[in-house]
């Protein structure tokens, strides 16, 4: 970039935008607050944001936080030039990985840096964790926005949120009662949720070539919105029965597939024996597997195949487990058991 003829040269001439970033703060500012709880005591643009904890029955109260971000699904949403599911996506996200542990959400956080504000995507990325904290009845406390042209090419950002949550401790969901013979509840997915995109990128845009309007006989709509599909919010449906069954242990797959995120939860000597075929995958894991060539072992560490949640209850209280989830829309699928490493096979 020359300098002006009178040798000035502007933060905006080396690239950022303030005044752009100060109207995308004006765009979102009314979303933000529409997820405002009686417990937040400021408004957007103050230095920290504040939230007091809720005067209820908590004898014990215990914070849970956790921090992520969508990963490379933010390609496809650029290479489509939609951005109203990722922010949804990143507080689905962190709102199941709290869950796990039995907490409600209390407040969300966002980092999105952009290599060139442009007022209207950031408000398309903010509409979507609006949705998300209404969902989860949590509120978008605060965040930043940061143009940084040197990181990022035009049109490029990555986006990142963190959650905190609150449980009572002798209410905490952590799997050390887990013990054979529970068994394995799954719930399903909505498709790759946030994982597994890099992989699955190079399979279908790189290996082959296809664009993201292509459409395949096996899916129900165009590749790229099969891509974007939202990653579900499984607390509306998992909360109310931490209350009613006994949950042992809960886990959220993710990087790492099945196997990889239910052994975070399991007691020392004890393993997880999957039933595989216990479900039918989703058409587009089977595509991605057949045109990439992708190893079954490489797919089953890579992605949920299908299931997006698991509940590890007592056998006793499988059948109604099952029958609740199924009153409320859900197609919960048994995939397997609790076993001792010995008696793996």
């Amino acid at each position: 970039m020359k300098p002006k003829s009178d040798g000035q040269f502007t933060y905006k001439d080396a690239g950022v935008d303030i005044e752009a970033g100060e109207r995308a703060v004006q765009r979102i500012k009314k979303l933000v607050e529409t997820t405002f709880t009686r417990n937040v005591l400021q408004h957007i643009g103050h230095f920290g944001a504040f939230f007091e904890l809720p005067a209820v029955s908590y004898r014990q109260p215990v914070l849970v936080s956790s921090i992520d971000g969508v990963g490379t699904k933010l390609k496809v949403a650029v290479m489509m030039n939609r951005h109203d599911t990722v922010g949804e996506d990143l507080v689905n996200h962190c709102v199941n990985d709290i869950l796990t542990s039995g907490a409600k959400p209390l407040f969300f956080l966002d980092y999105l840096a952009l290599g060139k504000v442009r007022p209207e995507v950031v408000e398309e990325i903010v509409r979507g964790m609006v949705r998300g904290c209404h969902q989860a009845g949590c509120a978008l406390i605060g965040g930043e926005t940061a143009e940084m042209t040197d990181l990022y090419q035009p049109g490029e950002y990555d986006l990142a949120g963190a959650i905190v949550g609150i449980v009572e401790k002798e209410q905490i969901v952590n799997g050390s009662s887990i013990q054979p013979g529970d068994v394995l509840v799954g719930l399903p997915s909505s498709g790759l949720h946030t994982n597994g995109y890099t992989l699955a990128r190079k399979v279908f845009f790189e290996r082959h070539s296809f664009a993201v309007d292509s459409e395949f006989p096996e899916l129900e709509r165009p590749l790229g919105e099969e891509l974007l599909r939202i990653h579900r919010n499984y607390f509306p449906l998992v909360f109310p029965l931490l209350s009613e069954f006994e949950i042992k242990g809960m886990a959220h797959v993710t990087g790492g597939g099945i196997w990889g995120n239910l052994r975070r939860i399991l007691p020392t000597g004890l393993t997880a024996q999957i039933d595989w075929n216990a479900w039918e995958r989703p058409p587009i894991f089977q595509l991605i597997q057949n045109l990439g060539k992708v190893p079954e072992a490489d797919m089953r560490r890579t992605f949920n195949l299908g299931i997006g949640y698991i509940l590890v209850v007592p056998k006793t209280q499988q059948t109604g487990v099952v029958s609740r989830l199924k009153e409320k829309g859900e197609e919960p699928v048994v995939i397997g058991e609790i076993v001792k490493e010995s008696e793996k096979h």
